[in-house]
């Protein structure tokens, strides 16, 4: 189901009169998005959606280099963090293991109590 269109500029009666005296529809512009909606006047549904056209993301030439290249730096950085991560990968689980294996030593021997044994 569609959202309610406000005619924005235009009032809707004026659309609609419009819309009576040429072909059964009228184009209506979104508050939100400023896209154009044609909308048939019998039915009351969108028949076509036109987007509105989009913002230029950059100024100039120069601020989309420069965003470029800070993209690819932060590309590089986190490419590095992540290779010495893996080299350090090595001696972190090592030194993982040899705490688990401390644990393991200074734990008690036998087999550990449950509670169903002490019934």
């Amino acid at each position: 189901m569609h959202r309610p269109v406000h005619a924005g500029p235009r009032s809707a009666y004026n659309a609609f009169v419009m819309a009576k005296s040429k072909e059964a529809t009228f184009e209506v512009t979104c508050p939100d998005c400023n896209a154009i909606l044609r909308i048939d006047a019998s039915t009351g549904h969108v028949v076509s959606h036109t987007p509105a056209p989009r913002k230029r993301t950059f100024e100039d030439l120069e601020m989309a280099a420069r965003a470029m290249r800070e993209q690819e730096e932060r590309k590089e950085s986190i490419f590095r963090q992540s290779v010495d991560a893996e080299k350090n990968k090595d001696d972190l689980l090592e030194k993982k293991f040899a705490e688990a294996l401390r644990k393991a030593k200074d734990a008690p021997e036998g087999k550990p109590l449950r509670d169903f044994d002490l019934d």
